[in-house]
């Protein structure tokens, strides 16, 4: 289905049904921890993709800019913004992996997101501390990636994973430890952990890969029913079954003040 169209009949929501159901759930997550405001906060979207969380920011009065090296994706995401109104969502085709060449942007935003983008680069160390170089002090980082330990959705979750970065994942996930590393080596502190995309999610994303080999659009068709059924049930799910969630999820802090003059 076309995407300008379907934005165009339901607005932002719609943004959130084009992928695979887990997309929702990590906008959830996100939504929680992006409380409405009218202080013009500055929000990095770092790997933005179309721009869907980009342009649900902003309308919950974020002034946002969403990265992407994809210029076709930016294209489609500025259109959409316009078509939802978010008159604060802007984005620029930037490599996330030279966000360093961007010194204007360092200590210039309140808030950095960078939503299952960080199993894509190599370089994660880097990127993490170039993220961390363009908040201000007391800036939030909000980081969603694959866990360690979730199950295949499907067999391309298994591997092998490219030693270069071809799109592709480049390693399975994530743990705790090995956030609160990365964390560390850039100087921000973790401030909490939690996890999205519950066992409904997973199984309905995985009807929606296999059915979208045969026809993408059959593939949309055939789990639109199904859509409304994690937000709802995924949490009770949970609570009966141990059954690993797909995302782990951080919220780290720059510190406002150095260690400097510390006796």
């Amino acid at each position: 289905m076309d995407k300008s169209i379907l934005t165009k009949i339901l607005g932002f929501p719609a943004t959130l049904i084009h992928g695979d159901t887990l997309v929702l759930d990590r906008w959830r997550w996100l939504k929680a921890r992006l409380p409405l405001t009218r202080n013009r906060e500055s929000l990095l979207d770092v790997g933005c993709g179309s721009g869907a969380f980009t342009i649900g920011a902003a309308l919950r009065g974020y002034h946002t800019l969403g990265l992407s090296w994809d210029a076709r994706n930016q294209k489609v995401a500025g259109e959409r913004a316009k078509i939802c109104k978010a008159k604060y969502a802007t984005f620029e085709v930037l490599d996330v992996r030279k966000l360093d060449t961007r010194k204007d942007f360092y200590s210039s935003f309140d808030i950095a997101v960078c939503c299952e983008n960080i199993e894509h680069i190599l370089d994660d160390r880097k990127l993490v501390l170039d993220i961390t170089r363009c908040l201000k002090p007391g800036g939030r980082l909000l980081l969603t990636t694959p866990y360690l330990l979730f199950h295949p959705v499907t067999s391309i979750d298994r591997g092998p994973f490219s030693k270069q970065e071809t799109g592709g994942h480049v390693r399975r996930g994530y743990t705790k430890a090995m956030l609160e590393e990365l964390c560390n080596e850039a100087g921000l502190r973790p401030d909490r952990f939690s996890f999205a995309g519950g066992f409904l999610s997973q199984k309905i994303t995985m009807l929606f890969r296999l059915v979208c080999k045969v026809n993408p659009l059959l593939g949309w068709v055939t789990v639109l029913p199904f859509r409304m059924l994690p937000p709802i049930f995924d949490l009770p799910v949970a609570a009966l079954i141990s059954y690993p969630y797909f995302s782990i999820c951080l919220e780290a802090y720059k510190p406002r003040y150095s260690d400097e003059g510390i006796t």
